[in-house]
């Protein structure tokens, strides 16, 4: 089997996972290299690497690069990415810059494969919440189109980054302990709150945010349906991993949740949770570590005409960024 030089741009917590899954999956990979912007050696999983500072000579070689960087965090993939590209590197960016440029294919493996067959070397990861989304509404999509949907987000801190993280994990040992709690990565207290602004007010559309924005544009790009309606309320919630989504649908024709329950339970990456009576539905802390996504609390909306609600709850660093990623690296060895 031949094997790829793999160059890791971050390692941060979505690089560091890229790690984790790259020999998780026994991805072929001759070499791993990990670039930032500081020298130094970091441990994943019991094995050492050496961090090498990032340089456009850097990628010299490499068959893939992996643009690992927080959510909405800019400028590796702009200083490095095209750069990279032109070195005969194909690059996959996590990040939010290219995703709805024209030359830039936006794939979930699971959903659009095809849109890579012309790509130019660069591919977008989506975002988090839209690939988790995703993972649930393209399945009834392309059975039934969907003319619009409402989507209420509850996001976990790790897709703020691991100061989030450390910042949650603080303030609940003050809370427990008695003390002041302090802020700093988000405007407010995140322990035991839940904060409604994810990413900063929207250029394109007045009274949303980034984030929610996201969920209408890339939803269109990768579908490639540019009818369908969206509409997000996207929240930020003290769980540390895995986002929760609630999905109001409304379909051209009816379909029974039912109908929905086996069209996503033959939905690749998807596994249906959907017992109320036994207390059975997605929780994020059992979507937390897994690939596929869970969904449930399948059922009928009486307030429109052929709609239906569900949720769907998926771990933001594998599935939502890291996995994502590799998963369209191993697609594009496939079709080669």
């Amino acid at each position: 089997m031949k094997k790829y030089r793999i160059g890791i741009v971050g390692i941060g917590a979505v690089g560091t996972e890229m790690v984790r899954i790259l020999r998780e999956r026994r991805f072929p990979a001759g070499e791993i290299r990990i670039f930032a912007r500081s020298e130094r050696d970091v441990t994943i999983a019991g094995e050492t690497f050496h961090v090498e500072t990032a340089s456009p000579g850097a990628f010299e070689g490499l068959d893939f690069a992996l643009f690992a960087g927080t959510e909405g965090a800019r400028g590796a993939s702009q200083r490095f990415g095209w750069e990279a590209v032109e070195r005969g590197v194909i690059v996959i960016d996590n990040g939010d810059d290219f995703r709805m440029d024209d030359r830039v294919p936006l794939v979930i493996p699971e959903i659009n494969p095809g849109a890579l067959r012309h790509h130019r070397g660069f591919i977008a990861n989506p975002n988090c919440s839209t690939i988790i989304a995703l993972m649930a509404l393209a399945p009834l999509h392309h059975a039934n189109r969907i003319r619009r949907f409402i989507a209420s987000t509850y996001q976990s801190v790790s897709g703020s980054g691991r100061a989030a993280v450390r910042e949650l994990e603080q303030q609940l040992r003050d809370y427990v302990h008695g003390n002041k709690l302090q802020w700093h990565t988000y405007p407010h207290q995140i322990a035991l709150n839940v904060i409604p602004q994810i990413g900063s007010p929207s250029l394109e559309l007045v009274g949303y945010t980034s984030e929610e924005a996201k969920l209408l544009f890339e939803t269109r790009k990768i579908l490639g349906n540019d009818s369908i309606q969206v509409s997000a309320t996207c929240a930020r919630v003290p769980v540390f991993i895995g986002h929760g989504i609630v999905l109001h649908i409304e379909f051209d024709k009816p379909v029974t949740p039912d109908e929905a329950q086996r069209i996503l339970s033959n939905a690749p990456g998807i596994s249906v949770v959907d017992d109320l009576e036994n207390h059975q539905y997605p929780l994020v802390i059992n979507a937390a570590g897994q690939d596929h996504c869970l969904v449930g609390r399948i059922r009928q909306d009486p307030s429109v005409e052929h709609g239906l609600i569900l949720y769907v709850a998926g771990d933001n660093l594998r599935k939502g960024a890291a996995l994502n990623a590799i998963q369209i690296a191993e697609t594009i060895i496939q079709m080669d």
